[in-house]
């Protein structure tokens, strides 16, 4: 599976983006998705991640209210809607995939072994 993904700008506070990772493969509608980022001077953290068919999906509580995470399976592309975006927010933002281990959705970077490049991310205040 490759993922690649997109969406990523400059955007002032209170705005919204939308990213999306799309992913070549046949077998990606059966992987969850997650979403991370990596702000510089820090460490790379979980956003959101959903299951295979979109009926799970799980945030990090910094974003819970603001982010929506979907996905179109008959597209391979999976979605993080930004809302009332925070400087705080300025990342650079990578989707990953992989199988899924257990029915719970999976919000470690250790469990997901597909990684698109990354995509920037910048809330001017």
């Amino acid at each position: 599976v490759q993922l690649q993904a997109c969406g990523g700008g400059l955007v002032q506070a209170g705005g919204s983006l939308r990213l999306s990772c799309a992913a070549s493969g046949r077998t990606f509608s059966s992987y969850s998705v997650g979403w991370f980022r990596r702000a510089p001077g820090k460490a790379r953290e979980f956003v959101a991640a959903i299951n295979w068919s979109g009926g799970s999906t799980a945030y990090a509580d910094a974003v819970k209210g603001r982010f929506t995470i979907s996905r179109n399976n008959a597209k391979n592309t999976v979605y993080l809607q930004m809302n009332s975006l925070k400087p705080e927010d300025t990342a650079v933002y990578y989707c990953a995939a992989d199988a899924p281990r257990s029915l719970v959705v999976a919000r470690t970077p250790s469990e997901y072994g597909y990684w698109g490049q990354g995509t920037l991310v910048t809330v001017s205040s």
